[in-house]
Formats: C-alpha cells, sequence, structure tokens
C-alpha cells in the first residue's frame, strides 16, 4: 500500500533532492526515511540495553538462571 503526501521543502533542499533523487523522489524519500526508522530502532535498542546492564536486580536474577543453561544437556 502506498500513499500520497504533500510536503513543503526550501528552494535550495529542493535542488539538492533533484540532483540526488533524480526522477524518482519517492524511491529517495522513502529510503532516506526507512534509514532513519532503522537508526531510530538501534537508539531504542542501545538504550533499553544500556538500561539492562545498569539494573543490578536483573543482572543478578541473568546470574542465578546462568547456571541452568546447559542443565541436562550433552556435548554431542
Amino acid at each position: 500500500m502506498t500513499h500520497r503526501t504533500t510536503i513543503t521543502l526550501d528552494d535550495e533542499i529542493f535542488a539538492f533532492l533533484i540532483q540526488v533523487a533524480g526522477h524518482n523522489r519517492s524511491a529517495y524519500i522513502n529510503e532516506l526515511l526507512r534509514q532513519e526508522r532503522n537508526n531510530s530502532l538501534k537508539q531504542a535498542l542501545l538504550k533499553a540495553n544500556l538500561e539492562e546492564a545498569k539494573d543490578t536486580d536483573y543482572q543478578e536474577e541473568l546470574q542465578s538462571w546462568e547456571s541452568t543453561l546447559s542443565d541436562g544437556l550433552t556435548n554431542d
């Protein structure tokens, strides 16, 4: 599914868009937004991982369960 939208760009930015995207401006803008979404997700994951690393109660709980990882499994 696709959607149409109208945006307003400064003359300088519009000229740059034409220069780098050619006639397929939509594909170029879609790719930029896709990359930004991925960057945003990566930043959110990094933030969550940092918060998790600082959570001493959670880290202690992980250590408690660490010994059960190979419980009952053989190294075949």
